[in-house]
């Protein structure tokens, strides 16, 4: 089956199980490529195969837009975050039921996961339509649906075996309830010495991150592991600017010269690659 095939596919049974009505909160079921609740309420899967549960818009600057998608395809598809990859499907190898992404950008991670784990079905958040019509492709066992991930989310009570977070808002409380008992958080940030070499083609990572990340998450889990992943690799000019287009410097690329400073690159340049996985049960 291809990728464009894929897309064309319904939401996988398993994802339109744990998906509730927008509107109203209810449970909703698939009838071809529409979704609908008891009181009516509809959604359409695009095209694409993703569906938009949303009803206002988004603020400019929040959503990934399509060349920063484009950048972050492109790279990813070089390989060079996939010992980071490589490390989510290993702490998710007893995710067995439903993993939610929140976050998904183009399902990159979630796909690997769900390569590694054949029993598992995947859900992608992300408040990028542009983003999720890769990640609606990604893989035959995910669907995606464009979300909030600030507001409650449409997705029933404790649904998830695990919830996916990679470099991506952290909703708390909307963790802990979409997770069964006992369900697991895996939350993937860069570390302060990431893309360090770039300066301020990139943003800075607040070296207190991991506390704040524990501060905000400790109602409702407990840490039980935080692994470092890095490593060194050489990259083409091409792919450090995609490196940073793909990221959220790309919004502030028109300030203090970035723009010109990363047209003008020509040459490789060996950049550090920087991250912690940390792993939660719920509480």
């Amino acid at each position: 089956m291809t990728s464009a095939d894929r897309g064309n596919d319904p939401l996988p049974p398993r994802v339109v199980d744990a998906l509730r009505c927008s509107v109203c909160g209810t449970p909703i079921g698939a009838a071809g490529r529409t979704l609908r609740c008891e009181n009516g309420h509809s959604f359409d899967l695009a095209r694409q195969g993703y569906v938009n549960l949303l009803h206002a818009r988004i603020p400019a600057g929040t959503a990934d837009t399509a060349p920063m998608v484009a950048a972050r395809a492109d790279f990813l598809a070089s390989g060079a975050y996939r010992p980071l990859a490589d490390e989510l499907a290993r702490v998710c190898a007893d995710a067995d039921d439903l993993v939610i992404d929140a976050g998904a950008g183009t399902g990159y991670y979630l796909a690997h996961v769900l390569d590694e784990v054949p029993s598992a079905h995947g859900l992608a958040l992300d408040v990028s339509a542009v983003a999720l019509r890769r990640a609606a492709r990604a893989h035959a066992r995910l669907g995606a649906a464009v979300w909030n991930l600030w507001e409650p989310w449409p997705v029933g009570d404790g649904v998830a075996s695990a919830v996916l977070n990679v470099f991506a808002p952290r909703n708390g409380p909307e963790f802990h309830r979409v997770l069964r008992p006992g369900g697991l958080l895996v939350v993937a940030a860069p570390a302060p010495d990431h893309l360090g070499e770039l300066g301020d083609l990139v943003l800075a990572v607040d070296g207190r991150k991991e506390e704040r990340l524990d501060g905000t998450l400790g109602e409702y889990f407990a840490r039980t592991a935080r692994t470092p992943v890095r490593h060194q690799v050489e990259l083409t000019a091409a792919q450090v600017r995609q490196a940073v287009e793909m990221g959220p410097a790309a919004h502030h690329l028109d300030r203090g010269g970035r723009r010109e400073r990363l047209d003008a690159l020509s040459e490789s340049q060996v950049v550090t690659l920087s991250f912690t996985v940390s792993t939660y049960r719920r509480l």
